[in-house]
Formats: structure tokens, sequence, C-alpha cells
């Protein structure tokens, strides 16, 4: 039987001794770490595919297949563990400094959150993504993976163990794992507030949920994404062709890949059936709405182009599927952005500068781009080494969340023996 309270002191308890490791320490930690898995990593694989072969005789999609598989992956999340490594140390940092006229000396230290619980569903990589951040801010981390996963998540535990203890400058415990998939146990992880300061659950919209309504610590939710591409009028129809390609089709489970392509309608007729014949060829499906069907059923598309349902502009689709929507202005694309997206990723394509920057105050997303694929909302890609989640909400973090995103803050006052009069 696994018990949570008892994980929840050992993590606290590990904290309390992080807070005093240096960055050097972390730092050897984390390529002993990196080591381990490199070691590991036939092992590590070997039970990636145990899962892999479960999920399959399932019947899992393939989008969840690709979200579970390590096996061409594995080299490149231990490099996103060293990139860590390489980065600045925010525990400590002072900012905000001052003078006040009484002779006070004033400033904010940064600090650690304390313990992270992360729940997670079908992504393995992120096990070795939170360690990296935790361990690097100071933070002991709590991990409860998916039962999808539970194979590949004993073995990549086991290295990170491994990896803390051969170095033993950071306690093994700063990483614990609850290795059973009884789903109770969630709802026991949930009321661990003496134990856990913060939880950040990464998985679907009914996660989510159940971790906002359950929940006696802080949630961060996010790493859900209905994402969209606005093609502006004047936007250069060339170079957005492999834009919306790349937006789609690079990687198309995860939550920053486009799901909703915007066309104003001065371009539409032209450009639409342009988009479909070059994303067609690698698979992708169409959903249009009526006038984006209108054009297209004037030109051949081989059955790749379907009516959009009353739902599909709400959807996530995470697979080769695209909507497809004419707009007259901007302010309709924007309209539209507001009452579908889920403040993940959003992105226009233009040369009117105005409308670019209409769009960055106007569309209340993690991220917005200007001429740029939604793929870069991403820890590793922003430069910051990797990331624990992609927050959508709006108190302490959004966006990436990555070494300062795992930090607070205190006020720091010194004097001279002041009092106040």
């Amino acid at each position: 039987m696994t018990d949570m309270q008892a994980l929840g002191k050992r993590a606290k308890h590990a904290a309390q001794h992080l807070i005093r490791a240096t960055t050097a320490q972390k730092n050897r930690a984390l390529e002993s770490v990196a080591a381990a898995l490199e070691r590991q990593s036939h092992a590590i694989l070997t039970a990636n595919c145990v899962d892999l072969d479960a999920a399959r005789a399932k019947g899992m999609s393939e989008a969840l297949m690709d979200r579970l598989s390590l096996q061409t992956r594995l080299p490149a999340i231990i490099r996103d563990l060293r990139t860590v490594i390489t980065l600045p140390d925010p525990v400590g940092t002072t900012f905000d400094e001052r003078l006040l006229p009484n002779g006070l000396k004033v400033h904010r230290r940064r600090t650690p959150l304390g313990v992270i619980g992360v729940i997670y569903e079908s992504r393995p990589n992120v096990t070795v993504d939170v360690v990296a951040l935790a361990l690097k801010s100071s933070n002991a981390a709590l991990l409860r993976g998916g039962s999808e996963t539970i194979h590949t998540n004993r073995a990549l535990i086991a290295a990170i163990r491994d990896g803390l203890t051969a170095d033993g400058a950071l306690p093994a415990d700063a990483v614990l794992f609850v290795d059973s998939t009884d789903r109770h146990l969630i709802a026991e992880m949930l009321k661990l507030h003496q134990y856990i300061d913060i939880i950040i659950p990464r998985g679907g919209a009914s996660l989510h949920q159940f971790c906002r309504e359950n929940s006696t610590i802080p949630v961060i939710t996010g790493g859900i994404g209905i994402c969209h591409i606005f093609v502006d009028e004047s936007a250069d129809l060339d170079a957005a062709l492999p834009v919306i390609h790349n937006a789609k089709t690079q990687r198309p489970s995860v939550c920053n890949a486009l799901d909703t392509l915007l066309v104003h309608q001065a371009i539409a007729e032209s450009f639409l059936p342009r988009v479909v014949n070059h994303l067609a060829d690698s698979g992708v499906t169409f959903r249009a709405e009526p006038r984006a069907q209108a054009i297209l059923d004037s030109v051949s598309h081989h059955g790749k182009v379907h009516p959009a349902d009353a739902d599909d502009f709400d959807t996530e689709w995470m697979s080769l599927v695209l909507g497809l929507k004419v707009v007259d202005s901007l302010d309709e694309a924007i309209d539209h952005i507001a009452a579908h997206s889920l403040n993940h990723s959003d992105s226009i394509l233009t040369r009117d500068m105005s409308h670019a920057q209409r769009f960055i105050n106007e569309v209340d997303s993690s991220a917005v781009f200007v001429n740029a694929s939604t793929r870069f909302n991403d820890g590793g890609a922003l430069g910051l080494g990797a990331e624990v989640a992609v927050s959508t909400q709006k108190l302490h973090a959004r966006g990436p969340m990555a070494l300062e995103e795992l930090t607070t803050y205190k006020w720091v006052i010194i004097g001279e023996n002041h009092i106040r009069s």
C-alpha cells in the first residue's frame, strides 16, 4: 500500500535540505542524474516498449502513442537536462533593491516554492523535465504519472535516484514517485497541503477539472490548447504556408500545435486551396465552416475537406486535423479567438505592424506570435532549457514554467536597530 502521508513528509524533509544546496552541488547532482540515465538507457527503453505494447493492445490513439514513446527521444531529453545545468540558478538572486528614507535597506530575494506535486499522463519525458527544473530551483518533486507510463516511469525514477545517490550532494528523497496506478491516490495527494506547496496537472481537461475541484493545494493548470493562426490580408502568403505546415504537422499531438486556421476574406479564395494542397500531402484533413467549404468545393481536394460540426472549433485535435474559417476582419479573428481559445498559443501572419500590435494587445493567451509558428511556446524553444508545464493561468506564472517560475520571493529588510514610530 502506498502511504501518501509518508511520501509527503519525506518530500517536505528533503525540501528543507535542498534550500541549503549550492549551485555547484545542484549542477553536479544533475550531471550525475544525466549520466545515470545514459547508463540505464537500455532498461528505460525496454520498459517504454512494455508500455507501448500495452497501449497498442488497448487501442490507444496514434497521438497518445506519440506522447508515450521515448524510443527516439531519450538522448534529446538528456541533452535538455544538461542544458538546465548551464542555466543561471534563480535561487538567492535579489531584485527591487531600495534604500528607504528612514535608512532601511529593502530587497526581494528569490526562494524555492518547496515541494512541487506533478500529476501527469502519457508523457514520460515530463519525469525528467520536472526533476531537472525542480532540483536546479531547490524544490523537491512528488510525481504521479499515468498508468499507461508506469513501467517507463519506474525505470526513469530508478535511474534518477541512482544518480542522486551516487553523487550524494542532494537527498535522494528530493525526487519521489507514487509507484501505484490506484487513482484514489490522486485524491489523497491533492489533500497533502501540509507537505505539498503547489500542484501542477499535465493531462486532459478532466484531470485539470478534477484537480481544481478537489485540491486543498494551489493548482496551476495548462498544457491544453486550442491554438489559432490568423492569416491577415497583408500576409506574405508564400512565407505563410511553411509556418502553417510547421504549426500543424511538426508534432501534431502536442498542446502548441495548430488547431484552427483563420483566413481573411480578401485572400481566402486564392489562399485556402493552396493551404489544402500544401498540407494534404502530409496527411492533414480539414474541417471547414460554410464560407471556407464553399471556396474549397470549387477545387479538387480529394475528399480531404469536410464540413465543420458545431463543436469543431472548440476541439483540441492532437492529430492531423485542421479547422478552417473565413473571417471578414482582424476584429472578427480576435473575437473568434476570444470565444474559442484556451489561452495557450495564438499567432498572426501579417505585414501590417499596426495589426500585429492590436493582436498582441488584445489576444489574451499565454503566448502570442507574430509571423511565427505556435510550436515555439515551449520551454526548450524559448531558451529555458525545459518546462514543468505551459501555464494558461494568470496568477504566479504564465507560459512555459521553468526555473524562475518555480520560485517565489521573500522580502528582506535590513536595518540598524530600527523601530517604527
